[in-house]
C-alpha cells in the first residue's frame, strides 16, 4: 500500500508522496511533483522530484543541490537512479502513469521501498540529537558495525568489554560521549543502547 499525499494533506513526517495530473504539476513548486526525506547514518537528505509531463523532463534535486536533470524524454514513465549520501547509497525514482495524464512517484531506497528501509533503518541503528555548547548534533549508532557517526562525520570510537556489557567511548568537541550496549534481559528486546554525554544519560528518542 502507497501512501499518496494530496497538496492540501498535512506532510507526513517519513516522506511523502503527491499524485499529481500535468496540470497540478505546474502549481506545485513549478514542476517539482513528489518529495522525500530520508535519514542515513550520515545526514537527513530532502528528495525533491520534479517532473515535466509535457516534455518529459525529469530533475532530482537533494538538499537543494541538483543531482540529476534530463530535459527531454519521450517516455514520460520509467526510473531515475541516484546515488544518496557519503556510502552512495542507490535511491530510485520510479514513475507509473495511473490513467490519463496522472502519475504516481515512488522512491526505493537499497532496494527497498522507503518505507521497508525505514523500518529497517529503526532495527539497525538508533539515533539521538543532543545539544551541547549551544549547537544540536545528531548522533547515529550503527548496531551491526558499532560504528558512530556525528553531524554526517564518522567518528574516532575506542570500544571496551565492562561488567554489563560494552562502552564504546568518542569526543563531542571537548564533551566526553558514550554509548552503553546493555542486555535488558529480554529476548525480545535484545540490546539496549543508550548515550551517556559527560557521564548524564541522553533522553532516548521519540520515534
Amino acid at each position: 500500500m502507497q501512501l499518496l499525499l494530496r497538496r492540501q494533506d498535512p506532510v507526513p513526517s517519513a516522506f511523502q508522496l503527491l499524485r499529481t495530473s500535468s496540470a497540478e504539476s505546474r502549481m506545485v513548486c513549478g514542476d517539482v511533483v513528489a518529495v522525500w526525506e530520508v535519514a542515513l547514518s550520515d545526514g537527513v537528505y530532502r528528495i525533491e522530484f520534479a517532473h515535466g509531463t509535457t516534455t518529459g523532463k525529469r530533475v532530482v534535486y537533494v538538499n537543494g543541490t541538483e543531482v540529476l536533470r534530463k530535459d527531454w524524454m519521450f517516455k514520460l514513465v520509467g526510473k531515475e537512479t541516484f546515488m544518496l549520501g557519503r556510502a552512495d547509497t542507490k535511491a530510485t525514482i520510479n514513475i507509473e502513469a495511473i490513467s490519463g495524464f496522472t502519475y504516481e512517484y515512488s522512491l526505493n531506497v537499497d532496494g527497498k521501498s522507503l518505507q521497508k528501509f525505514i523500518d529497517n533503518r529503526a532495527k539497525t541503528t538508533k539515533t539521538w540529537v543532543v545539544q551541547v555548547d549551544g549547537t544540536d548534533y545528531r548522533v547515529v549508532l550503527e548496531k551491526d558495525t558499532m560504528d558512530v557517526w556525528c553531524n554526517g562525520q564518522k567518528m574516532d570510537t575506542t570500544g571496551e568489554f565492562v561488567d554489563d556489557g560494552t562502552e564504546t567511548h568518542f569526543l563531542v568537541g571537548e564533551h566526553d560521549c558514550c554509548i552503553k550496549a546493555m542486555s535488558c534481559g529480554k529476548k525480545k528486546n535484545g540490546i539496549v543502547h543508550c548515550l551517556l554525554l559527560d557521564g548524564e544519560k541522553v533522553p532516548a528518542p521519540t520515534q
